[in-house]
């Protein structure tokens, strides 16, 4: 008798423990896939950084150079995620309509290649402008935005209009698009590119600094509040249901401690010694202690993060982005409802282009030349994130803030197993294997729902 209601006791406390966890996640609106995805990025991070303190035999509190969790490497990691994570948001919307695009990492070689023999060849030898024009970057870019825009409509015409089905366009793509960036300078590699260009890229001069980056990060909080605030006005003004005070203020503290927390990890990591001595030199400074520098935010995920919040207002707010979504969940009833679904998927993958011309200035910046490999398998990985960012293949649902969090633990998984020596056959084992489970995880979870 008295084991029997002991067991009822537990059940009863833990049925209590459970109905208090279900009601913080009711109140604070908080998706628990998302959640979940934050804590598996969190216990990836942990694990690669007790992995990488044991095989070098330092203790993992550490936090020596050479492990995971250190100021340095996750800069690099959020440079590294930029090109991946833009080109998932675009991936979101293609795969929210039930397509799919296999010729991301082609194009993105493509353009790159286009841009970077039209900065070192083009622009110079048959335009006439001189190297160092301020105009060179631009026009490179503009070049690249235009091939990417027609790249992306003309498979989207091909998909749409003549209705061939997107897996044997894009297919094609991956073929076409890759042999076209070897055609274009019959192999070489294209270097060095133009010095503003390099910006996209990071490095020391491609960030913002220590103050820049602390001003961004308290527009960026204020940003937060203004946008709880302005939530809150409008589900009084349309009398939707609220959330309690204590919720939109802990989701207003978390929120902005996670941006500032960001913002001071990216601080912490100083410029390289020989950098730090040129400019010192360079300047006549040279102060008692050494000089610390700070890198700052990077420009590329300044810009990843601006495409985010673009791509987030066009799903959420705009007539365009519900048409997608409506497409996605049943493109016989959006055809129906007077929806030009064509012209909507033309459009999708013209977005497509555009922001594989983005990943590609981001990519081949960040290396200083166009080469023949620039964006190989970047498909496998673009498509994974938005997977494992809680997009569905059967279409109909996913989010651009998953697909960079997806885009985030796919480069942790690569860049901590670069850290740990793995091999690259292995790499990509381990990134297959994750991209099944994901997929199967995403199958299990539409069940239950």
């Amino acid at each position: 008798m008295t084991d029997t209601t002991a067991t009822s006791q537990a059940d009863t406390a833990r049925a209590s423990e459970l109905g208090a966890v279900a009601r913080f996640l009711k109140a604070t609106e908080i998706d628990t896939r998302m959640l979940g995805m934050i804590g598996a990025l969190l216990l990836i991070w942990v694990a690669l950084h007790v992995i990488s303190s044991l095989r070098l035999g330092v203790n993992p509190l550490d936090f020596d150079s050479r492990t995971f969790l250190t100021p340095r490497n996750l800069w690099n990691l959020s440079v590294q995620t930029s090109a991946v994570a833009i080109m998932a948001c675009g991936m979101v919307l293609v795969i929210v309509m039930r397509n799919i695009d296999l010729s991301v990492g082609s194009a993105e070689g493509l353009i790159g290649m286009v841009m970077g023999f039209a900065q070192v060849h083009f622009l110079v030898r048959f335009v006439g402008l001189e190297l160092g024009n301020p105009w060179i970057w631009v026009l490179a870019l503009v070049i690249g935005l235009a091939l990417g825009l027609l790249i992306g409509a003309f498979q989207g015409f091909v998909i749409a209009y003549l209705e061939v089905p997107a897996f044997i366009v894009t297919l094609g793509g991956l073929l076409v698009w890759r042999g076209a960036a070897w055609w274009v300078t019959s192999g070489q590699t294209v270097a060095p590119l133009d010095a503003t260009f390099q910006l996209m890229g990071g490095g020391p001069a491609g960030s913002i600094g220590a103050t820049w980056s602390w001003v961004v990060g308290i527009v960026a909080c204020l940003a937060v509040v203004f946008a709880l605030f302005n939530g809150r006005v409008q589900r009084k003004r349309f009398r939707f249901p609220l959330r309690p005070i204590w919720a939109e203020t802990l989701l207003g503290v978390v929120t902005c401690a996670v941006i500032m927390g960001a913002v001071w990890l990216a601080n912490s990591y100083p410029w390289p010694i020989g950098i730090v001595n040129r400019y010192a030199a360079a300047n006549n400074t040279v102060p008692e202690g050494g000089l610390f520098i700070a890198h700052g935010i990077a420009i590329p995920v300044l810009m990843a993060v601006a495409v985010g919040l673009v791509m987030t207002f066009i799903t959420n707010r705009t007539r365009f982005g519900r048409y997608v979504f409506a497409i996605g969940g049943n493109p016989e009833a959006a055809n129906l409802a007077g929806i030009n679904t064509r012209w909507i998927t033309m459009k999708v993958f013209m977005i497509m282009g555009v922001l594989a011309t983005i990943a590609a200035a981001i990519s081949s910046a960040r290396q200083n030349s166009s080469t023949n490999v620039l964006g190989t398998l970047d498909e496998l990985l673009v498509i994974a994130a938005a997977v494992i960012g809680g997009t569905s293949l059967a279409g109909g649902s996913g989010t651009i803030i998953g697909a960079m969090l997806g885009a985030l633990l796919m480069q942790s998984l690569q860049s901590g197993m670069v850290l740990l020596g793995v091999d690259s056959p292995l790499q990509s084992i381990v990134v297959g294997a994750v991209l099944v489970i994901a997929v199967w995880l995403d199958t299990v979870y539409r069940k239950r729902v």
